[in-house]
């Protein structure tokens, strides 16, 4: 296991991060305490969750993973100095967290200590808000004008964020969290934290974890540009296009208790015609060179320049066993060419 600076923090985090947001709907804590081992036998010594999770998201589950989490560092508190935890406050629009309010000062001290409560630690490693307060170019957003970015009111928003990082500042002072992050955010919405924190003496983000992989990877290569001049960790999540990229979702299947199965709260948008013809040349490349899709897609992930930890998820150990073996695989100069080949004809299939 290689290990990675987390932007400009001083911690040391494992290139795979191990995500949650199944455990509490597809996964129990049995599973998870299974997938937690099993990940720290491996080296993995980063766990990334949130607020909002499990997912699909509702009010049964809100929460739900940070308990699992909770119960087994409560039952292991040897081991909570050898695992960073990374966890995320909601933004706005799910009305059974705040009312669906947006990110304020006062919620992110209400939410880091629920966390805490929830997680059965003193402190958070990285805490991270989970989609800014503005509309941001994520979850199919991402087409021109799907909605205008001349709409903001820039003074109004950057007032907002000024807020944010006084709360973040709160907390860290306070020895709750260590380090803050952003998800589902810009160049724009990083620099403008970078900004503020040098002009107010703020915290300094540290790392953003977005989506990125095969079928989406629309931050190469301005935001990572500025991620790794800025000294920015960069987290892809969903590294496999929600599972798409392993090919279980091939000509319509659903596999049963799988994600695709369940309904999403963005609807399945991964799911277009484009997809399915480049998910399909994928997993033919795969096989021709005698692995699986899943570790084609994070083995090419991985070797992007700039990305820092990969956050992956399993809903079977066997998925994770290999998940976690994609990262030893070295893609040769053949395989990398057939990849490139692809990408260039569905550089953005959904």
């Amino acid at each position: 296991m290689e290990y990675n600076s987390l932007g400009s923090s001083q911690l040391k985090v494992s290139e795979v991060c191990l995500g949650s947001m199944t455990w509490g709907v597809q996964n129990n804590q049995q599973d998870a305490n299974q997938q937690i081992e099993y990940a720290l036998s491996r080296g993995i010594n980063f766990i990334d969750t949130a607020e909002m999770y499990a997912v699909p998201p509702s009010p049964d589950t809100y929460g739900k993973t940070e308990g699992i989490i909770g119960n087994w560092l409560g039952n292991n508190q040897q081991k909570r100095k050898d695992i960073f935890v990374a966890s995320k406050i909601a933004g706005a629009g799910l009305p059974w967290i705040r009312e669906g309010g947006p990110i304020t000062k006062a919620s992110i001290g209400e939410s880091v200590d629920a966390s805490l409560q929830r997680l059965q630690t003193d402190y958070i490693d990285v805490y991270q808000l989970h989609w800014p307060n503005r509309t941001s170019p994520h979850f199919s957003k991402h087409w021109p004008n799907s909605f205008k970015f001349s709409d903001l009111n820039r003074e109004r928003e950057v007032e907002g964020m000024l807020a944010i990082l006084e709360g973040l500042n709160d907390c860290i002072k306070a020895g709750k969290i260590r380090h803050c992050g952003l998800s589902d955010d810009t160049t724009w919405g990083i620099n403008t934290y970078l900004s503020l924190a040098k002009e107010h003496d703020l915290p300094r983000m540290v790392s953003i974890q977005n989506e990125f992989s095969l079928m989406h990877a629309k931050d190469w290569p301005y935001l990572i540009e500025n991620c790794v001049h800025e000294d920015i960790a960069f987290l892809p999540w969903s590294p496999l296009g929600g599972g798409a990229l392993s090919g279980k979702y091939l000509n319509g299947q659903r596999p049963e208790g799988s994600r695709w199965s369940m309904s999403q709260r963005n609807g399945l948008f991964r799911d277009s015609p484009q997809s399915q013809q480049a998910i399909q040349k994928y997993v033919d490349l795969a096989r021709e060179f005698s692995i699986t899709p899943s570790q084609l897609a994070l083995a090419w992930c991985q070797q992007v320049d700039g990305v820092t930890s990969t956050i992956i998820g399993a809903t079977t150990m066997g998925q994770l066993e290999e998940n976690i073996n994609s990262f030893e695989l070295e893609l040769s100069p053949e395989l990398q060419a057939g990849i490139m080949d692809i990408f260039k004809q569905h550089p953005l299939p959904f």
